[in-house]
């Protein structure tokens, strides 16, 4: 798969999730296998651009690969100029965010409350393509509702504005993320575009994402909350992706080893107190599925001191070693 002038090998994308998708899970998720990883979504308002959030979620020191930055916006000049920047500080690809269905954000008539202004897309993917040297990439939904999937207009759009790829999550903004991604148009797209495309919606294992990218023909799948609680999924899958099959599992204390690296590089990310409360909702969805995980999980939110957090998590997890056989993971039916 290329992207302007990026080869992306293996085709497996990190979606970009706002307040997960940080310098830590990025490089841990690149790490296990994924080709491609997408920054958190940046606001292209400038009086946003040097908040303390915005400072974390465009360091890009030290990381290793492309690196992809996502703006969100309505304003064309505006997000024009956030592509200039990001490229400035270091984005290798600008992502065009028109697929976030929170209030918060389509309430600005940004993510994806611009699929119901099509005039307004063209003008914002111009804008953007012609602002900056780097590959353009967008990243939207089905449509806004189930009466307007207008998808294919959008990819159009999109192809005839310079867009170097296209991520698609198989849902409209009003199903938020409720039901099931469907794929059927995904894959009619895919079938009149020239550009690349990444499915991307409950790719949860390596078994539906390559029946899905079988399905679509798409280029290369994109996940999302499905490495949420299991960044291992990336290297199942790379493995699936090359052979066919599943690799032998991880040890448990593999899988333990993984977790304390992540949640030891969020707290020298952030520092101590914010990256005690950034790490919350990992160290949950790590131990969702382990005996007494639920009762854990209430138990270490009750801290604020990393040493406190990690020392607890540790002893924990060391405790999971020594009980389990397997580590529960339900695409191999170990749940």
């Amino acid at each position: 798969m290329h992207i302007g002038l990026h080869t992306v090998n293996p085709p497996l994308a990190l979606a970009p999730m706002a307040g997960i998708t940080d310098k830590p899970f990025r490089q841990l998720c690149r790490e296990l296998g994924a080709g491609w990883v997408v920054g958190e979504m940046l606001s292209s308002d400038p009086a946003l651009q040097h908040t303390r959030k915005s400072l974390h979620r465009t360091d890009r020191s030290d990381e290793n690969g492309v690196i992809v930055a996502q703006i969100a916006g309505s304003n064309p000049q505006q997000m024009a100029a956030a592509a200039r920047f990001n490229a400035a500080n270091g984005a290798q690809v600008i992502d065009i965010n028109m697929g976030c269905p929170v209030k918060k954000v389509c309430g600005t008539l940004a993510g994806s409350a611009l699929l119901r202004d099509e005039r307004l897309v063209e003008a914002i993917l111009r804008a953007v393509v012609s602002a900056v040297d780097v590959p353009v990439t967008l990243k939207t939904r089905l449509g806004w509702d189930e009466q307007q999937q207008n998808l294919p207009a959008i990819a159009e759009i999109a192809e005839a504005s310079g867009i170097a790829a296209l991520a698609v999550h198989g849902r409209t903004r009003a199903d938020m993320y409720r039901g099931e991604a469907r794929y059927d148009l995904i894959a009619e797209v895919k079938r009149r575009l020239r550009i690349p495309l990444w499915v991307n919606g409950d790719l949860d294992s390596p078994q539906k994402a390559m029946q899905v990218q079988r399905q679509t023909g798409a280029d290369g799948v994109m996940i999302g909350r499905g490495a949420q609680g299991q960044p291992w999924l990336f290297r199942d899958l790379a493995h699936y992706y090359q052979h066919g099959r599943l690799p032998e599992a991880l040890s448990p204390s593999e899988h333990a080893n993984i977790i304390i690296r992540h949640i030891t590089a969020m707290h020298d990310f952030y520092g101590g107190f914010i990256g005690t409360r950034t790490a919350r909702k990992h160290i949950g969805w790590y131990v969702q599925h382990l005996p007494e995980g639920e009762a854990f999980r209430r138990r270490i939110n009750q801290t604020d001191d990393a040493y406190s957090q990690l020392r607890q998590l540790t002893a924990f997890l060391d405790s999971q070693v020594h009980r389990l056989k397997t580590w529960p993971c339900a695409y191999r039916g170990l749940l």
